[in-house]
């Protein structure tokens, strides 16, 4: 038997039985170089993309340094800086608080409108300007007799529901008087009831420039309201002792004015008392 270079041959008629053992060693060692061949490619392989990635890890840092974990580590911030999971958050009271006073509580009840209780408290200044229209002020007074200062069934019944004293006022212009008096009463509802049941009313006040008017029959216009625990009422009309009737829209724009503004002083009675509770320390 010979062998060439790829290995055994036999001619036609050649009755030589081949060398079993030899090829099948041939065979082996040739399966042997190849294992070998791919082992060291997968490991140049390996080897070259482990370069590959270390190359591209130290290429990452810009500033053209070295870089890797001491580096990476270093801008990390320190356990201290880092926030905590039990830091406390904002704390809210959960109590409301209160809210503020009521202007009207002030002036529906003695035991809290205890301000002074005065004609200049309610109609202070020599005139009363409203809007474009300015009014002479003219004779004051206060009295705690309620019923003396009154016409008609309005005595009795300002005395019948407790009413402690009246302040009246006059203001006048161009020919028109008007005169306003304040009740005051210890409650609400008392004030209320007054000026519900009102009847006749509040008699003129004279003086300071101002002649006798709405007297001996003339017919005067009269209103009648109440704000907390006060009840107001107005007697108007013309100086002259000329009749008033609903188309003398000048007397009423008067009277209207002089409501208008006793209800004002009436209500920032009350603002100016619950404002200063407002300020004062809980006690």
């Amino acid at each position: 038997m010979s062998f060439g270079q790829g290995g055994p041959s036999w001619g036609p008629g050649d009755s030589r039985t081949p060398d079993w053992a030899a090829l099948a060693e041939a065979s082996a060692a040739r399966g042997r170089r190849r294992k070998w061949l791919f082992i060291g490619g997968g490991a140049l392989a390996t080897a070259a993309v482990a370069a590959i990635v270390a190359t591209a890890v130290i290429t990452t840092d810009g500033s053209g340094g070295a870089s890797g974990p001491e580096k990476n580590a270093s801008e990390l911030p320190a356990p201290a800086d880092l926030p905590s999971e039990s830091a406390p958050g904002p704390s809210f009271s959960s109590v409301a608080p209160p809210p503020p006073p009521d202007p009207k509580d002030y002036i529906a009840d003695e035991k809290k409108d205890t301000s002074p209780v005065t004609v200049d408290a309610f109609f202070p200044g020599r005139k009363l300007t409203m809007g474009d229209r300015v009014y002479a002020k003219g004779a004051t007074t206060r009295t705690t007799g309620c019923a003396t200062v009154t016409q008609g069934a309005l005595g009795s019944i300002l005395d019948n529901n407790g009413c402690d004293q009246v302040i009246r006022a006059t203001y006048s212009k161009d020919g028109i008087a008007v005169t306003v008096g304040l009740a005051v009463f210890g409650t609400e509802a008392e004030a209320r009831k007054a000026a519900q049941q009102a009847s006749g009313g509040m008699a003129s006040l004279s003086g300071s420039g101002v002649p006798t008017f709405c007297r001996g029959g003339a017919v005067c216009r009269r209103t009648a309201n109440s704000y907390g625990r006060y009840a107001y009422f107005t007697v108007g009309g013309y100086i002259s002792g000329k009749n008033v009737t609903t188309a003398d829209r000048n007397v009423y724009a008067v009277g209207d004015d002089l409501t208008d503004f006793t209800f004002r002083q009436i209500r920032h009675r009350g603002e100016v008392q619950a404002s200063a509770a407002a300020g004062a320390p809980v006690t």
